[in-house]
């Protein structure tokens, strides 16, 4: 069994699952789920220093503590990035994914940010649907930004949501 299943439980209720900010307990099942969806994902190191940074980083959790996604924020005078949105597999398609885009922008709200903006790969079509249909625009494109196979590099779609 891999450690993805083990992590799985039955799918939730979007109402029974409950927000907490990230801890450095929550590393361990976090990378499960970040190796498991993305081709490359963060490190330990990557979430230690946006933990330590005080970045606004939440879990989103199932009632019997089974993690279903997290997301990670740094807030830059009147503008949220966010870094790292991720959903754990099983739950894909299931309004996960716009769950924590409601949270990001109420904690960005609280802030009083006056947006959001990240990065996207184009390759990544679930994520690119699930930000236009949230109301994002792409603003622009940043040239060779991610990892990609063969040493090569990807292009990332940049994209901003309005408060």
């Amino acid at each position: 069994m891999s450690a993805i299943h083990k992590l799985v439980a039955q799918s939730p209720t979007l109402s029974s699952l409950q927000f907490a900010r990230m801890q450095v307990s929550d590393l361990p099942n976090v990378l499960v789920i970040e190796n498991d969806v993305y081709p490359h994902p963060w490190t330990r190191g990557n979430f230690l220093d946006s933990l330590y940074s005080g970045y606004e980083a939440w879990t989103l959790r199932e009632t019997d503590g089974a993690l279903a996604g997290y997301f990670l924020v740094m807030l830059a005078v009147d503008e949220a990035h966010l870094l790292n949105i991720s959903v754990r597999r099983d739950l894909h398609g299931k309004g996960v994914g716009r769950l924590q885009l409601d949270k990001i922008v109420a904690v960005t709200k609280e802030k009083s940010m006056t947006s959001i903006l990240l990065e996207v790969r184009p390759s990544n079509h679930r994520a690119l649907a699930v930000y236009k249909q949230y109301g994002f625009e792409q603003i622009g494109v940043r040239k060779g930004y991610y990892p990609a196979a063969d040493n090569t590099r990807e292009d990332a779609i940049v994209m901003r949501f309005h408060l």
